[in-house]
This record gives structure tokens, sequence and C-alpha cells, in this order.
């Protein structure tokens, strides 16, 4: 089994395309496409119907091959006695054999959407770009039933995910050949996401996603010859007098992730130990013994102090967790990281990407986190609901979160001190970050939804209450 999901780009998928057209009869692509697109929805309309026969699907069909895809599906699903109907946003360049197929099955084209059961977006495919033209804006307003996308919602960019204007949010994306990074950049336009075999023969990705069994099986854990050292010892420099509750959060993060001993150094000392008495504590980096990784920033302020703090951290071989205020302090003296050949893990959200780099993260996510890693020679986590984790030379790696939930004051608190533990495990310094924000994410959905018929949004607390129990369902997975 594969550790991770590749997302393929646009380009990368129509050279396998290419590819692919000079092994098999030409339209059977398209003919497994259109078998996987009608075989979806016929399932969607047994579920959200109760039946197929006697349904009725809408098709909007653009031009080109991804409407063709809907309109083969079509006839299909008119076999299987669905009333299907296509509207063709341009029909002089309609797919000639899907709607001729369409036709022939007894589907009808007709200008207006109808009162479908569901209705099917082929309005344009991986080549398309910017968002939907007035005529398709306007019918995909006018759609009250579910939408099921072929390969990407229309309007969505394939390659960054970005939506400039109207687009079609899909309740299901049935997806030809390849994930594309739009599934996990843009993923609440999609919805649930289907992949359809066709036959591709696909490179090395450039974005890939950590598959959660295989996360929970390299998680660190101990062995039946394991002690507290050689499990980890993670250093925590976080929290202030003003911020004593980050101190808190980073140290549980750790603690919570299996680090085999945490030590401390800060003057939330207090408020630490009462919450977590087996943590080693002391006021100063130099006093806190041996570590194997560094956390540091979360709460720790920007004065003179931290600085020199940071500094020291730095300035050691271990690997290094760089959050919040110590960010802050690296915008404004990079040099004390450019160049360090110890593992450095920096861990912005938008905002202190642009305040480290001069300029905005804009559309494109995952080329704006690979140059900033390859520019400053560190691995970088971006933050977001898809967050992103790029290193020098290596493909990006994503997080589609599944939700929000971790959009919370603390949250990347918790964050930081996971991958310090995990690094302080020995993990590679990109696995640590893609799987400290994979287990991140979950937890804080099993605090939303714990207790509540409804999801309500999870404070930082709770999240790390239920980090222990996310780590165990991953682990679980690999069972």
């Amino acid at each position: 089994m594969s550790d991770r999901r590749g997302y393929f780009t646009a380009d990368e998928v129509r050279a396998a395309e290419a590819e692919l057209f000079t092994r098999v009869p030409e339209g059977m692509p398209m003919q497994r496409a259109a078998h996987g697109l009608a075989t979806v929805v016929a399932d969607e309309l047994r579920a959200r119907t109760g039946g197929v026969a006697g349904r009725s699907v809408t098709l909007l069909v653009g031009s080109g091959d991804n409407g063709g895809d809907a309109l083969w599906a079509g006839s299909k699903l008119r076999r299987r006695g669905v009333e299907v109907t296509a509207v063709l946003l341009d029909p002089a360049r309609a797919h000639a054999k899907g709607l001729a197929a369409l036709r022939a099955s007894g589907g009808r084209v007709r200008d207006e959407l109808g009162a479908p059961d569901l209705v099917v977006d082929g309005i344009v495919g991986i080549s398309g770009r910017g968002p939907l033209r007035p005529r398709a804006a306007e019918l995909v307003v006018g759609v009250d039933v579910p939408l099921v996308a072929a390969d990407l919602p229309s309007g969505v960019d394939p390659d960054t995910g970005a939506v400039a204007g109207p687009a079609v949010r899909a309740a299901v994306t049935v997806a030809f050949g390849a994930y594309k990074p739009v599934h996990a950049l843009a993923a609440p336009w999609c919805g649930r996401i289907d992949l359809v075999p066709i036959g591709l023969r696909l490179p090395e990705p450039s974005l890939a996603a950590l598959e959660p069994e295989r996360i929970g099986a390299l998680w660190p854990v101990p062995g039946p010859t394991d002690d507290k050292y050689t499990q980890g010892v993670t250093g925590i420099c976080a929290g202030s007098a003003t911020y004593p509750g980050a101190a808190v959060l980073c140290t549980g993060g750790a603690v919570a992730a299996t680090s085999g001993m945490v030590r401390y150094a800060g003057t939330g000392s207090a408020q630490v130990l009462a919450h977590f008495p087996e943590v080693i504590a002391a006021e100063s980096v130099p006093d806190t013994g041996r570590v194997q990784s560094w956390v540091f920033g979360p709460g720790s302020g920007t004065d003179a102090d931290a600085r020199e703090r940071l500094e020291r951290i730095l300035a050691t071989d271990l690997p290094v967790v760089v959050d919040a205020d110590g960010l802050t302090l690296l915008a404004a003296a990079p040099e004390l990281v450019r160049g360090r050949t110890a593992p450095t893990v920096l861990t912005p959200h938008s905002g202190e990407f642009a305040r480290l780099t001069g300029r905005e993260v804009g559309a494109d996510r995952v080329g704006a986190v690979r140059d900033f890693a390859e520019e400053w020679q560190v691995t970088v986590l971006l933050k977001g609901r898809a967050t992103l984790v790029a290193a020098p030379g290596r493909p990006v790696l994503v997080n589609e979160a599944g939700g929000s939930w971790a959009a919370t004051a603390g949250a990347g608190d918790v964050l930081s001190g996971i991958i310090g533990a995990l690094l302080a495990a020995g993990r590679d310094p990109a696995w640590s970050a893609a799987a400290a924000a994979r287990a991140h994410a979950l937890a804080a959905n099993l605090a939303a939804h714990e207790n509540h018929p409804v999801a309500a949004p999870a404070s930082a607390s709770p999240l790390l209450a239920h980090l222990r129990a996310a780590i165990r369902t991953l682990r679980s997975l690999s069972a």
C-alpha cells in the first residue's frame, strides 16, 4: 500500500491521457469515465430518492470532452430508465458522438433545467479556467437539487482550487483517472469525491497527501525496549505572563502526542505543571536539560529576551519548530534560520507568511509554499483547511481537514507541540508536520462533534483533550 495519495495537475493528466490514447482504442477512456459517472449518479439517485428508473436527471453540457463524458453518461442512465435532459451551453460545439448517443437512447435536449432529481455538471473540465460564463452561472444558480460534478466543479481552478467568481458547488465529484489538486485544495466545492480509474499511467506526484493508515502505522509508540529517553525528549519554550495558556496548550500537544518526556522552559511553569505534572520545568533554556527537539514561539512575546531565547535554540544542532511570536521575530531576522543545517519547521498562517516573505500567499498556495521552502531551505507548514507542507526538493504534502473546526485561538499552539514530539522521536520534518496536521484536524473534528447533534466549533482545550483519541483512531486504521 502506498503511503500517500497523489494529486496531479492538468498538464500531468493531459500527458498521461495522451499516452493512454496510444494503448487503447479510440473512445475507450471516455466510455470508462462515462460509465463511472453514470454509476455514481445512479447510486446517488437510489440513495436520495429510493430508486433509479423513473427518476429525472438534467445534464449541464459544455463543449469538449467534459461535456462528452456527461452526454455519454446520460445515454447510459437513459438505458436504465432515467429521464435525461441535456442543456447545451454551446450547441455548435457539443460533443457530436456523445450527443448522438444521448438522442439515440431517448434523451432530450432542452433550454431549461426542468425539475430533475439530480443535476450533472459537465460544463468544463481540466482545461477550464476562470469563473462560469453568464449563461452557465445563471443555470447553476437556479439548481435546487444536488449537483454531481464530472471530474471537477466547473468554475474552480483545477490546479490551484481558486474560485474567482461563479462556480459549481457539488455534492459529489467524480474524478476521472486521477485526483487533481482541486480535490484537496477546494474540497468544500467538491463534496464527496469518487475516483473512477480509466487506465492512466501517472508520474510521481508533486502534490500528495499522507494516507491516514500509514500515519497510524508510523506514529511513534513505545516498543518493548523503549524508555522515556529513547521515545524522544521534546523541549518547549512558549508562553509568557501575557499568554500563559499558550505554554499549557503547546506543552500539552507534545505530551499527548506520546513524547517520552517533555521539558518546559519559560515563565509558565506553574500553569504547565498544574495541567501536566509529568513535565520537567525550568525557567530558562540553559537550565532545561537534554532534549531532542525544540518548539519555540506560541505566546512567547517578541521582546529582546524572547529573541535571545530563540537565537539560543536555533544555535543548537537540534530540530526546531518555530511558530507564532517566533515567526514574527524571524520576519525581522530571517538570517537566524537561513543557512541553518539542522531541521527547521516554520508554521505560518497566511498573515505570517506575508510578513516572512514580503508577499501574499495568493491563489496558488502550493506554488507559494514551495517557493518559500526553497528560498529559505526550511520545511514550511502553511495553515488552512487544506494545510500544506513543503520541504526543499520534495513533493508538497497536503492535509484536507474535512472541516475548519481547528480555526480557533490556541489550536496552532497544540499543533506545534505535536510536530515537536514527532521530531524528537526522529521522524522526518515534512512527515512530522503533515502527520501532525492530520492528527490535529481529526482531534478538532472529534471535539466539535462530541455530544452535539449538530457540530459546534471546538476550542483549543477540547481539541487537546481529544488528541489521544485521534491518534488511537489513526493507529486503528493500520491494524
